[in-house]
């Protein structure tokens, strides 16, 4: 779960420097996004995925100025739009009945919608690890516990190291609560990963004061990593 953390943050890093130079790519034709669709599903191509997620950052921008405010700022909608557009990516399949774009900007609006909807006070939460609903033990699942992971090439897996040893720097910006709940939750330090319930639990506190301290940790993780970028 680790390794995907860093893989979807660097992944975000990466979409939103499109973005943040003014970069579009112009959408793809109904026939260039058919033959990235097949090459994505028949063969798992990276390069067909790249183009599907770039060809339709311009429709995560346009969504999330719908969206904007004082308190929901514009950069924070974005990346949690590009989660939602990598999400659509990730999981479209030919029997949806409708074009990967029209999909995607079904995908992309629930996922700021959902943002907006848990996050009425803050606007720096991230809507990746929100609770999308409970399995039959009744602990919390997120989107970030049923994306599946990919094998990486070597060059792939050095960079993930590197990624992984600045992680670890930066668990130095937790305080000593936060530290704690991502070390049992995530398995850091080989330790047994553990459901919010399970260290609820363990400390006799609300699951829902947990899921509280997750997140705002791991916001003050992805906010290094764009200091970072």
């Amino acid at each position: 779960m680790l390794d995907f953390i860093i893989q979807l943050f660097t992944e975000i890093k990466y979409f939103v420097g499109f973005i943040q130079n003014g970069v579009f790519p112009d959408p793809l034709t109904k026939d260039e996004e058919e033959s990235f669709v097949n090459l994505l599903i028949n063969n798992k191509d990276k390069y067909a995925r790249e183009q599907l997620i770039e060809h339709n950052l311009r429709l995560v921008v346009h969504i999330a100025k719908k969206y904007e405010s004082k308190i929901d700022v514009l950069e924070d909608l974005i990346s949690i739009g590009i989660i939602g557009l990598i999400k659509a990516v990730d999981s479209y399949s030919l029997d949806k009945g409708v074009r990967l774009a029209t999909y995607a900007a079904k995908c992309i609006e629930n996922e700021i919608l959902m943002h907006l909807r848990t996050n009425k006070k803050s606007s720096k939460n991230v809507s990746l690890f929100d609770s999308i609903g409970q399995d039959k033990d009744g602990s919390v699942i997120t989107l970030i516990d049923v994306v599946p992971s990919t094998s990486l090439t070597p060059d792939l897996e050095l960079d993930k190291k590197q990624k992984v040893a600045k992680l670890l720097q930066y668990l130095d910006k937790l305080d000593p609560r936060e530290l704690e709940i991502i070390r049992l939750r995530y398995g850091l330090d080989n330790t047994k990963e553990l459901t919010q319930m399970e260290i609820a639990k363990k400390y006799k506190i609300s699951r829902s004061y947990v899921s509280r301290i997750e997140k705002r940790a791991l916001t003050k993780l992805l906010q290094e990593f764009r200091k970072d970028s």
